[in-house]
């Protein structure tokens, strides 16, 4: 059976306290319908020059109760399949993003998606590379709005979380109260303006507990690497935690000395900036899986 959770079940803070949209067990599909960060409010250019309902903002779908997930459990979120809408919408606005500053006057460019394009104003075609801005755990004891990434995973902007990745988190709760939201059809790592394309759409997930008690999450892996996430107040603080926790990975699950752990992350490894806009900046850390081969150690296994 798979289960469906409707764009209408939707939630503003991850919280230990929300009520689930639905119930799965571990291994059963799931399919998020998600809206995207305006929650429909920006449908034709025009719409950016009103009021906007700030309250609705970044809503994240579910969450799901994942039956059998205790406090402290890794849970594996497989991302199967990303679905968006035929039309997307960026947005910029003074004050807002990294270069605010310039921004003079607010603009809302509403781009059409067809044929595995999106079309910027009737000028630029880029194919769609559909990602999720928005996933995560309900945290143990506090509240955490969607619009903001923390340990528990939430707004990471992540380009790399995509389909055919696999996100790792630390469950905070009984259930560990799934849910995600904020697709975009594409972006770029930073996201520069607060906004990529972003839309409507579908994700579909499969989800179960793992025996990998002290992975450093959220974690992700894809079938070419596999990445360290963290978010801080600045981008120097984001970094060095991302940095810090792959270098412990390295060493507690694969093995490697700590000396082998860092020349070979300063030979293979990427760092790269998921977002720089958001009330904590991500980042992430890639290291080939390849590298682990060459030590005889396979992820997950």
């Amino acid at each position: 059976m798979t289960i469906r959770i409707p764009h209408d079940k939707v939630f503003y803070a991850f919280s230990p306290h929300l009520t689930p949209a639905a119930h799965a067990r571990q291994n059963e599909p799931i399919i998020f319908e998600t809206n995207d960060c305006f929650e429909g409010q920006v449908r034709k250019p025009e719409d950016m020059l009103g009021e906007l309902d700030w309250a609705h903002i970044n809503p994240a779908s579910g969450p799901v109760y994942i039956e059998d997930v205790k406090p402290g459990d890794i849970l594996k979120v497989e991302i199967t399949n990303i679905v968006v809408d035929d039309q997307a919408v960026v947005v910029c606005m003074p004050d807002s993003g990294a270069i605010g500053d310039l921004i003079r006057q607010t603009e809302a460019v509403i781009m059409p998606i067809h044929a595995g394009q999106a079309v910027y104003k009737n000028r630029v075609k880029i194919p769609i590379d559909p990602m999720i801005g928005v996933i995560g755990v309900a945290p143990s004891a506090e509240d955490i709005a969607t619009g903001v990434p923390d340990y528990h995973g939430g707004n990471m902007d992540c380009t790399a979380i995509r389909k055919g990745a696999t996100l790792y988190f630390t469950a905070g709760v009984e259930g560990a109260l799934l849910g995600c939201g904020d697709l975009h059809a594409v972006m770029g790592d930073g996201e520069i303006i607060v906004t990529g394309a972003e839309t409507n759409g579908e994700v579909h997930v499969k989800v179960s507990v793992v025996e990998m008690k002290g992975l450093p999450t959220p974690f992700l892996e894809d079938e070419r690497m596999i990445a360290t996430l963290y978010s801080a107040p600045t981008i120097d603080e984001a970094s060095d935690g991302a940095i810090h926790r792959m270098a412990r990975f390295l060493t507690e699950f694969a093995g490697l000395s700590i000396n082998d752990a860092g020349m070979l992350m300063s030979l293979v490894g990427e760092l790269k900036f998921c977002q720089v806009v958001d009330p904590k900046r991500t980042v992430r850390f890639e290291f080939p899986k390849q590298v682990l081969a060459d030590y005889a150690y396979v992820f997950g296994k």
